[in-house]
Order: structure tokens, then C-alpha cells, then sequence
């Protein structure tokens, strides 16, 4: 006798949260966030609008001055250099200029940004494959670091030092198995294979380039403090072998950025608030592997860090209504929104954390959440306990500092209000919502096509 198959069943897996049960069980939220930096969220909801990014001066200092304190008290000479691809909105950079920080840039958009923002050129690290021959002049002519990333490169360089009076100021990029998955071997000079030593020959050898530091990027998101502590044990041989062959010593090592924030990513059982390290952590193992290195002691670097998700993520969040409530099919239930996939890039990796504005009952249901796009993979959320709300109510989505406002899209809706809030509380407007003149200021319609007959 034949056995009939059983239909499959996706396999569900639910986080259990401990904690003071009530009448409903295990509370998933225990309060609403109703206020930011002392501002009510319905106050600025009257003010700006809905959906609005909030972005907290506060905790953008607070986060700074703890990752500062946690290297140099490890460390005689560091210098953070804020990644304006992680948020580059003038307001957020000037607030690490503000800090000490100077700027790490990775393309010639980016690279005019800083300097409008009055950043010496000096103080400006260009990274990043795609540099013009326009960008490159410009850098040498402000001083700037250029941090050369392939050989095509180099040759520009070292061709146009023999027709510019100024000598650049060079570093490499250096690429290497530091233990973790995957390695980034798309960028830089790889160290293993001898590509890295080869750069650094040909730039001394050259004598008409200033090599002036080694630089590394590993990766994102990188929860091992360890594999840094690898990267820069490398860079210092690189540093050893230029001492020892050239008699010449590197002004900076710098280990980029890639440290992680405090989100949870997609598919991790343990929230990132508890699995993310320390930037005590990160600083212990790179200062360790400078300080126990070869370089001579009288000549030791200065660490540049690259940290941008670290340092911004936690200042950001993103306010949004409810639209509607509705039954799936299957009888789950679900919740549309007016935050999509183009506000929050970031949801596509993260299992954000996502809080009521306002007080709410324990009882939770399984919800989708759904942004208001007309695209199926418009998903903020596709499985969370969460607190039954209803049309009109508000939300805070936690952590949206980094990427969200330099990735985000024009795309059916308007992009919104970015606010501020500064050190005393006030909201500040640091970039307005679009219009749709705004939006269409840059098209140009031929006259033909002027006249419609619909």
C-alpha cells in the first residue's frame, strides 16, 4: 500500500525572551520609546511628518569619545578618520570633524564633500578603486593621502609626480587571509602572494612618490577582534621589511573599518546587543600586534581607524505609522507601514529592532511587516512577535545610523525629513523631505514631447 506524502511545512524557528512573564506570557518589548533625546516622538511627528529619520548628536559624541578613549588609553598616537560613505550628510561629518575626526573618503563625489565641509587636504585618506586622473591631481595638490588600491593606478601616479611640481603623499592597500570568511581579495595589493611588497618596491624605487602608510580593510561586520589583530601584525612586517630594506618609516598604519554595531543580523539567534564586541575588545588586539611588532620604537606609527557602522548606528532611527492591519491568507497576520526597502536598506541583512511609540498591550501575535511599496520584496520584518497595533499608531525603528542615508532610494515614494537633535535637545532639520520638483529639477523633456494629447 502506497504511503501518501505529507505536504512539506517551512520550519519555524521563535526566540524565546527571558524575563517577567505577565498574563500573556514572556513580554517581547518592556516599554514604549516615546521620547528621543528628551523630545516626544508625537511632537515631532506634528513637526516633521511620517515617516522622519531622527539622528541623536548626543550618542554620536558619546559613541566617539568611547572608542577614542578605549585606543588611546591602549595606544600613544591615534587619529580616527570619519567614512563618509557610511553617512555622508554634512551635519553628521561635521559633527566628528567637530571630534578630531578627519576624513576617509572612496570617491571623487565624497573626496568635494570634505572639503566643502572645510577639511584640510592633509586630513582627507582617499580610498577606493575609481579614482579619475582629475581626482588624483586634485589630491596631490591638497596634500591629501591617496591610498593606491591596483598596480593601473600606481603608474598613473607615478606619471603624473613627473609632471606636477608636488611629490603625492602614497599608502597601499593591502589584502590578506586574516582567518575569517570570505576575504576581501578584491581590493588592494594581496600580501600573501607578494603583490603588497612588490607595490611598496616600486613606489621606492621610484623615488618620486612619498610612501607614507599601509592600510587595510578586512571585511564588515567583523565580530572577531582577533582577525584584526592579524591584519595589523601584517602590516607591521610590510612596515619591518620598509625599515629594514629602505631605511624609510611609515608615518601611519591605518586598519580601516568593519567593526560591528550593535544589530542582529538576519538569521542569528542571539541578539547583536549581546554577541556585538567591544571597542575595547577591537582596540586590544590591534594595538597588541603594533606594539609587539618589529618596528622600532622610536619610530612608531600612528593608528588611523576607518570606523563608520560602529560609531553611527546607534544614534539613528527611523519613525514610521501604521497603515493597516490586515490577515494574510494562511491567517497569519500582517502589518503595512510607511517605511519600505528604499528608506531602510539596511533590512536586508538585519533583523531590526522595531518598538511601539506609544503604550501597547503585551499580547503579541507572529506579524509580517510590511512596507507601502507596490513590490512583494518590500518585507521590514518577515517574522516578529510583536504588539498588536492599530491604523495610525507609531513606531521606532532602532540602529538605522549607518548606510541607510547614503544607500536609500527614490523609489514611488518621496525620501523624508532627516532631523537632528542637538546637544540641548532641540530638533534641527539637517536635510528637508523631496518634493516632487526636487525630484524632477535634473530631467529635461524635449519640446516634442511637450505636447500630449491624453
Amino acid at each position: 500500500m502506497a504511503t501518501k506524502k505529507l505536504p512539506f511545512e517551512r520550519p519555524l524557528i521563535k526566540k524565546l525572551n527571558v524575563g517577567i512573564p505577565n498574563k500573556f506570557g514572556l513580554k517581547t518589548e518592556y516599554d514604549p520609546i516615546t521620547h528621543i533625546d528628551g523630545v516626544a516622538i508625537k511632537d515631532l511627528i506634528n513637526q516633521f511628518g511620517s515617516p522622519f529619520y531622527v539622528i541623536s548628536e548626543k550618542t554620536i559624541r558619546e559613541t566617539y569619545r568611547e572608542a577614542k578613549r578605549a585606543f588611546t588609553t591602549r595606544y600613544p598616537k591615534v587619529q580616527f578618520a570619519w567614512s563618509y560613505k557610511t553617512n555622508y550628510l554634512n551635519a553628521v561629518c561635521n559633527v566628528f570633524h567637530q571630534e578630531g575626526s578627519w576624513a576617509e573618503v572612496v570617491s571623487g563625489f565624497e573626496y568635494d564633500k570634505a572639503i566643502a565641509n572645510r577639511v584640510q587636504g592633509q586630513h582627507i585618506i582617499f580610498n577606493g578603486p575609481d579614482k579619475t586622473e582629475a581626482d588624483i591631481r586634485k589630491a596631490i595638490v591638497n596634500g591629501s593621502l591617496i591610498h593606491i588600491d591596483h598596480f593601473d593606478e600606481l603608474y598613473t601616479i607615478i606619471e603624473l609626480s613627473e609632471q606636477m611640481e608636488q611629490k603625492p603623499k602614497v599608502s597601499i592597500r593591502v589584502n590578506m587571509d586574516t582567518g575569517i570568511y570570505p576575504i576581501w581579495s578584491r581590493f588592494g595589493f594581496n600580501y600573501e602572494n607578494g603583490e603588497a611588497w612588490e607595490a611598496l618596491n616600486r613606489i621606492m624605487l621610484s623615488k618620486k612618490l612619498e610612501l607614507m602608510g599601509l592600510h587595510a580593510h578586512i571585511g564588515t561586520y567583523i565580530m572577531v577582534p582577533w582577525a584584526y589583530g592579524h591584519a595589523a601584525a601584517k602590516l607591521a612586517d610590510l612596515a619591518v621589511g620598509i625599515q629594514k630594506k629602505f631605511n624609510h618609516h611609515i608615518k601611519y598604519i591605518d586598519t580601516g573599518g568593519g567593526f560591528a554595531s550593535k544589530n542582529t543580523l538576519k538569521g542569528a539567534f542571539i541578539p547583536g546587543s549581546d554577541t556585538c564586541p567591544t571597542f575595547d575588545a577591537y582596540a586590544e588586539a590591534i594595538t597588541s600586534a603594533i606594539i609587539n611588532s618589529g618596528i622600532h620604537p622610536e619610530h612608531m606609527p600612528i593608528l588611523i581607524l576607518e570606523t563608520g557602522r560602529a560609531l553611527i548606528d546607534d544614534s539613528g532611527s527611523l519613525i514610521g505609522s501604521v497603515i493597516a492591519i490586515k490577515r494574510l491568507a494562511e491567517g497569519k497576520r500582517a502589518m503595512v507601514v510607511d517605511i519600505g526597502v528604499n528608506l531602510l536598506f539596511t533590512s536586508f541583512w538585519y533583523e531590526h529592532k522595531i518598538t511601539p511609540a506609544q503604550p501597547f498591550t503585551h499580547y503579541t501575535e507572529d506579524t509580517v511587516i510590511y512596507g507601502p511599496l507596490c513590490m512583494n520584496i518590500d518585507v521590514i520584518r518577515d517574522n516578529i512577535s510583536f504588539p498588536l497595533l492599530n491604523k495610525g499608531d507609531h513606531f521606532v525603528i532602532s540602529r538605522i545610523g549607518a548606510y541607510n542615508m547614503t544607500q536609500w532610494m527614490q523609489f514611488i515614494t518621496l525620501r523624508p525629513n532627516i532631523v537632528m537633535i542637538d546637544m540641548d535637545g532641540k530638533p534641527h532639520i539637517i536635510r528637508k523631505g523631496e518634493t516632487n520638483d526636487s525630484v524632477t529639477s535634473q530631467e529635461v523633456v524635449p519640446d516634442y514631447l511637450k505636447k500630449i494629447t491624453v
